[in-house]
């Protein structure tokens, strides 16, 4: 139970602002989670974790020389937004390149996603590596489709000592692949966390038994089994795992005994002798092993068993000194302190002064950023019915939530002194779109918003092509970071007809309003017929028979934005006398 807490909504921040103020020698706070406040090599890759809070010493714990440049920090258990990941990576560049590294989680991989394409959009090289070591979590042939626990240390520290000594992104990506394929986990619990201000944990293991298989975000494990004695446990751990070995394995392994939160050292090193003794009868030799909390689940009982295989290219990267909060090894020479608030406050200051002709298209975002709003508030509650079908039914609220935190940052920085580019606006618009409204729906809008703005730039003119380019990058946006395909069943199956007919219509001479206007046709035309389709994608796949014969509510919900934007273009267009 946790108990020393405030608000327990504000939980996290408050955790992140105390360790920040502990660790200062080490970290430093932005918005979104932490980097290293001491100096790193000019040109040198710059290494990413993070995840939900509630982990330590994962993920700021390992934020330091030799290791992490940064770490977003989510709330509890929850990943961080695209916005947070974006902001932590920005701020721990250093012209190397950046390389994402967290487990295998959907909610990450959507936001660190999210930030990846954004990164790359602006010039910021950036690689993504999935921790998947959990084979509790999905049979070895389908090894990439396992979560990621304990094993994020050895990905990030092998990783994170490549960058440090000087390796380029393709070597330090190649190496955190390698490391993840070599590693594998499986943990056991003998009773649930509870998270701040809750009155019961998220679940309980019965009197007598343990839990198999157990998630570092309270997930329950996979079956029950009587409690064993510590030597029955660290047999049935070292089994399991020498069973699901790499085809490539040789005969080095680092060990590593993990702790959840209160199972305490004396028991871990306990069970940490069994298992060295099971390993060397396999005839497995343990180099440079650890045994403490490395990634925990706040006051979970229970453990996991890692077991890394090494070759000599990872056993030196695994040996190489570092030095953070939480993870020390070897020796390194002092680093400088660097003053973070003010590099990042000088990059803000930046922002460059929009030409007349983006500031007037700014403008007009804004008023299409609130057409779309009033377009989802009419048929909120319509959508909710919809999704409520095969889903969860939030779809409606959740892009409520979403536009209408997008139309106050459109207006807030449409207002700024000097005016904002259009590029400014949409990407405000984005950013706030994906951290308020929650959910695939959220980081999928927010994501092709800010690849829109991105394509519009701050030029001294526009055209018709522009608006061709800006559409296709809206698509490609979603197409990229949704992973989903025409007759899926999702918002792509309105997206796609709607970017071809649009840029058809524009490349025959039409206008930008009319081909909107045709394009809209095509898109709701579209979204009807995903009625006829079962989803392979989402929340609705496991309902794909309650979902026959209802349309994709995300298709829907973007045929009615589309046809919206077309009227709201052609009464400005009437109004002001002018036609695009």
């Amino acid at each position: 139970m946790t108990s020393i807490f405030d608000n327990p909504a504000e939980f996290a921040d408050d955790a992140l602002d105390g360790f920040v103020a502990a660790n200062r020698n080490y970290v430093a706070r932005v918005d979104g989670g932490v980097v290293r406040s001491t100096e790193m090599n000019p040109g040198q890759v710059s290494l990413v974790v993070g995840g939900g809070s509630g982990h330590y010493p994962a993920f700021a714990g390992l934020v330091g020389a030799g290791l992490a440049a940064g770490s977003a920090c989510g709330n509890m258990f929850a990943s961080p937004s695209a916005g947070q990941v974006y902001r932590v990576a920005k701020a721990a560049a250093m012209n190397g390149g950046v390389l994402l590294s967290y487990g295998n989680y959907a909610g990450d991989v959507l936001h660190f996603g999210q930030a990846q394409v954004r990164l790359n959009a602006e010039g910021i090289e950036t690689r993504t590596v999935l921790v998947t070591d959990d084979i509790a979590s999905a049979p070895i042939d389908e090894w990439e489709k396992r979560r990621g626990i304990a094993g994020d240390l050895t990905v990030f520290k092998i990783a994170g000592a490549a960058a440090e000594a000087g390796l380029n992104l393709d070597d330090v990506e190649r190496l955190a692949i390698k490391t993840n394929y070599r590693t594998r986990s499986l943990g056991v619990a003998f009773d649930g966390c509870t998270l701040p201000g809750a009155d019961e944990a998220l679940f309980h293991v019965p009197a007598g038994k343990m839990a198999l298989g157990l998630g570092i975000h309270g997930e329950p494990g996979i079956s029950e089994h009587p409690m064993p004695t510590a030597s029955e446990l660290a047999e049935l751990l070292v089994s399991r795992l020498l069973a699901d070995k790499p085809d490539d394995a040789g005969t080095e392994v680092v060990a590593i005994v993990n702790g959840l939160g209160t199972v305490k050292y004396d028991e871990l090193f306990l069970l940490f002798g069994k298992v060295e003794k099971l390993l060397s009868v396999a005839g497995l030799s343990v180099v440079e092993p650890e045994c403490g909390e490395l990634v925990t689940s706040l006051d979970m009982s229970g453990l996991s068993l890692t077991l890394l295989w090494l070759d000599e290219e990872l056993k030196e990267y695994w040996a190489a000194p570092a030095d953070t909060p939480a993870f020390r090894k070897g020796n390194l020479a002092p680093r400088a302190q660097r003053n973070v608030a003010e590099e990042v406050q000088a990059e803000a200051a930046e922002m460059e002064t929009p030409t007349p002709a983006a500031a007037e298209l700014g403008l007009h975002a804004v008023t299409a950023v609130s057409a779309i709003r009033d377009v989802v508030m009419e048929h909120e509650e319509a959508l909710g019915n919809l999704d409520a079908i095969a889903g969860d039914g939030d779809h409606g609220i959740g892009m409520r939530r979403g536009v209408d935190a997008a139309n106050a940052a459109a207006q807030k920085t449409a207002t700024l002194e000097g005016g904002a580019s259009v590029a400014a606006v949409l990407t405000a618009a984005g950013e706030a779109w994906s951290e308020k409204a929650g959910g695939t729906s959220g980081a999928l809008w927010g994501t092709a918003f800010i690849a829109a703005a991105t394509a519009l730039g701050n030029r001294d003119s526009y055209s018709s092509k522009d608006a061709a380019v800006a559409v296709g990058a809206f698509a490609d946006a979603i197409t990229t970071l949704g992973k989903a395909e025409p007759g899926d069943k999702t918002m792509v199956d309105a997206i796609l007809p709607f970017r071809d007919a649009f840029i058809a219509s524009l490349d025959s001479g039409t206008s930008v309003v009319e081909a909107l206007k045709g394009a809209a046709v095509v898109s709701q035309e579209a979204a009807n017929a995903t009625s006829a389709l079962r989803p392979l994608k989402g929340r609705a796949r496991p309902l794909a028979e309650k979902s026959l014969g209802h349309p994709d509510p995300g298709a829907i919900s973007f045929g009615l934005i589309v046809e919206r934007l077309g009227q709201h273009l052609d009464n400005e267009l009437m109004e002001s006398g002018t036609r695009a």
